[in-house]
């Protein structure tokens, strides 16, 4: 039966697009097609709204194994016969409906992204943002959230190494949960997703097939809004055990000539695996509905063909060879049914019980085929004249620093995240190098070699938000400086773009601008993009989350001897600033959450210094001249010091600036400049390593108190003490 233009709507297409299916088709297409196109046409899936501006983002390197979009995950070689793969995605719109399970499935879906590849997955990492932290709303996101997180990750056995959370009004209704993900793999023996050679059976694997995630993909391309409770069956449900088996099963396929394809059932589920292996290799695919593992009895074919049940993956196996595959999957007691064969022709069709449901071109329902592309319109945001207009002379200078100092790194922004990462499993498979020894990115021994990864996710929304260019260049400047500052060499990044509605012009206007900041700081650094995810509609009757572009990164060390960690070492060393405090207090959790100055310019920053800087750092670290290495960014330069105390309980003493405010040079958050302590022994060789890069001498590292220009603040215990409680404090 022909769908109606009515249906299509229902299903979020707009008429124009139902149009061009039919065009696609030559005729009207049936209820199923229409569903299916609703899935691989949507924002979620086809990138309709963004495609134009994600293609001019630096997309090649030496490093690079395979382009950004080529395959599920970047592929990055780090040498010795091995290549990392890893990728970030959202899974913000089922997280804000159902906390526990949006982001128990968005741990799951990314590691499948991985180990879909071939890939080991060895390390997790996630981006968390919600709102105004004494909510009761806000609260149970939170602990839902990092239940759910911590449940999949700590079942499924990869460590949970790094991550950063913030809180901000925005995200009240609409929390961003960004999972990423980094695996390890031996070079040429990954899997891609692809599909060819007539008469190859396709099996389906893993979990059985129910009803719930039907429409995700639909329903992550629309704004939260109060009926968004209602979509509950949108909402993926995971079991990680049932996942670590599809993991083994999946382990013992590499290295053997067994597999033509693999792709991972995430977003749209049978629909996109099929069509997106089917294009890639330039052939079709017929489908037995029927042969699918099922949850529920009497499941309709587009139910089936949407569902987004977890742990699942669609793999093309050699012909004749379907005993040893189905011996590997019966080992592991996890469905393998061949639910199909792959056709020359380029075609889909699905059956049930033997009669033809769908009937499409596999490359019209995928990127870069035949999904819609558009340009919106975009513009200034109004705001901006508020930013420009502001006077930091307006703010009059704090004159008691130490309360100001207090309250800075008790803010949720700032304050520990003890609460939260205690409840993930950070040693687990024993690669972690980072937990008794913190460095500003999390570094991940790789096993039987001296080389390590450092990895990190970041990203300042806030900066974005107040110059979306500058703010996206400083995203990925301060992941950059993060794994220079723990002793590793920037290599690549992923990211994952929350947005709000991009048929607003002024939330258009920020994406474009953010992505032309990522691209030319990526460019500066070399580090090239692999891919990663737009998650737009992250916007509420309140309005637009701040734009997020988060960027998750990693780094080699070609020997993890040469990691660098941020904590003081031993009383008498030297404290250094490298680079140069600014009378700067823009943008700065001191003027926002203090001074309740929502509109001021983002912190100073200059790409061109930032490359300089990070280029001294690297030198001065891989010459054995530093003891610590830790970068200034939120809370300003005393929580920089602070948090380089807190580790061994080493306090500091040091002087003010006298050339600019005392609150601009213990809170401002000017961008560029990194706290570094030397031995007194190394001092010499380290200012003449300097040469003529900006720095200066703060002061020494002391016992167990903190002095600032001559007074005594108390003891690191009691500021570890404000430090580590602040948000436990504010859950109880």
């Amino acid at each position: 039966m022909e769908a109606t233009l009515e249906q299509a709507k229902q299903l979020g297409l707009q008429e124009a697009e139902f149009e061009a299916i039919k065009e696609v088709l030559g005729r009207t297409p049936n209820f199923n097609e229409t569903a299916m196109y609703s899935v691989m046409w949507s924002e979620h899936c086809s990138y309709k709204n963004s495609i134009k501006y994600l293609k001019k983002l630096p997309r090649d390197g030496s490093r690079l194994l395979v382009k950004a979009g080529e395959e599920n995950a970047g592929l990055v070689d780090i040498g010795d016969g091995l290549a990392i793969v890893f990728k970030i995605e959202s899974h913000n719109h089922p997280s804000a409906i159902e906390p526990f399970q949006g982001a128990a499935t968005g741990v799951g879906g990314i590691h499948r992204d991985i180990f879909t590849m071939g890939a080991r997955p060895i390390a997790a990492l996630n981006s968390l943002r919600f709102g105004d932290l004494k909510n009761a709303k806000t609260q149970h996101l939170l602990k839902g959230i990092v239940k759910g997180i911590g449940h999949y990750g700590n079942c499924f056995g990869v460590p949970t190494v790094a991550g950063e959370v913030y809180f901000e009004n925005c995200y009240q209704t609409n929390p961003l949960v960004n999972a990423m993900s980094v695996g390890v793999v031996k070079v040429g023996q990954t899997f891609s997703a692809t599909s060819y050679g007539e008469g190859n059976p396709v099996f389906i694997v893993g979990a059985a097939t129910g009803k719930d995630g039907i429409g995700g993909a639909s329903f992550a391309s629309a704004d939260i809004t109060a009926e968004s409770a209602e979509q509950l069956p949108a909402v993926q449900v995971g079991d990680p055990f049932e996942e670590k088996k599809l993991l083994e099963a999946c382990m013992e396929l590499v290295g053997k000539d067994l597999v033509i394809g693999m792709q991972d059932m995430g977003a749209a589920g049978i629909s996109c695996s099929t069509s997106e292996m089917s294009a890639k290799g330039e052939h079709g695919m017929n489908i037995n509905l029927d042969k699918v593992p099922t949850r529920q009895e009497n499941m309709k074919s587009w139910e089936m063909l949407l569902s987004e049940s977890q742990e699942r993956m669609l793999i093309v196996v050699q012909k004749g060879k379907e005993a040893e595959m189905q011996a590997i999957f019966d080992k592991w007691d996890i469905h393998c049914e061949q639910i199909g064969e792959v056709t020359k022709e380029p075609r889909l069709k699905y059956y049930l019980n033997g009669e033809l449901q769908a009937d499409v071109p596999g490359e019209s329902l995928v990127l870069g085929g035949g999904a819609p592309v558009y340009e919106r319109e975009y513009k200034e945001p109004a705001y901006f004249a508020q930013v420009n207009a502001f006077d930091p002379n307006s703010i009059a200078e704090a004159t008691d620093l130490k309360a100001v100092a207090q309250q800075i790194i008790q803010l949720p922004n700032i304050a520990s995240k003890r609460w939260i990462y205690e409840q993930y499993d950070s040693m687990v498979g024993t690669a972690n190098a980072s937990t008794n020894a913190p460095s500003d990115a999390a570094i991940v021994r790789m096993h039987g070699t001296d080389k390590a990864l450092a990895v990190t996710v970041d990203c300042n929304s806030r900066y974005v938000y107040l110059n979306p260019y500058v703010g996206g260049m400083i995203a990925v400047s301060e992941a950059a400086r993060n794994i220079v500052c723990s002793g590793g060499q920037p290599v690549a990044i992923t990211n994952c773009l929350n947005f709000g509605n991009p048929y607003n012009p002024e939330v258009y206007y920020q994406f474009v601008h953010a992505l032309q900041g990522m691209g030319d700081a990526c460019l500066q650094f070399d580090t090239p993009v692999t891919g990663g995810n737009v998650s737009f509609y992250n916007q509420s009757e309140d309005g637009p989350v701040y734009p997020t572009p988060t960027i998750g990164m990693v780094g080699v060390l070609d020997n993890i001897s040469d990691a660098m960690t941020l904590d003081f070492k031993q009383e008498g060393d030297s404290i250094y600033l490298i680079g140069q405090s600014r009378n700067d207090i823009n943008g700065s959790e001191y003027l926002f959450k203090l001074h309740d100055v929502k509109h001021s310019p983002a912190p100073h920053f200059d790409l061109k210094e930032e490359a300089a800087l990070q280029q001294t750092v690297a030198s001065l670290i891989k010459s054995k001249l530093v003891a610590s290495a830790h970068d200034v960014m939120e809370g300003g330069l005393f929580t920089t010091l602070l948090e380089s105390s807190l580790q061994q309980g080493l306090g500091f003493s040091i002087d003010l600036h006298s050339g600019i405010r005392k609150d601009a040079f213990l809170f401002g958050e000017a961008q560029s400049r990194v706290v570094v302590s030397v031995s007194q022994d190394q001092v010499a060789a380290f200012e003449a390593a300097l040469g003529s890069h900006p720095f200066e001498k703060l002061g020494t590292v002391s016992g167990n108190s903190i002095v600032i220009a001559g007074e005594n603040w108390g003891t690191v215990n009691d500021w570890k003490d404000l430090y580590d409680t602040a948000i436990e404090k504010e859950l109880k």
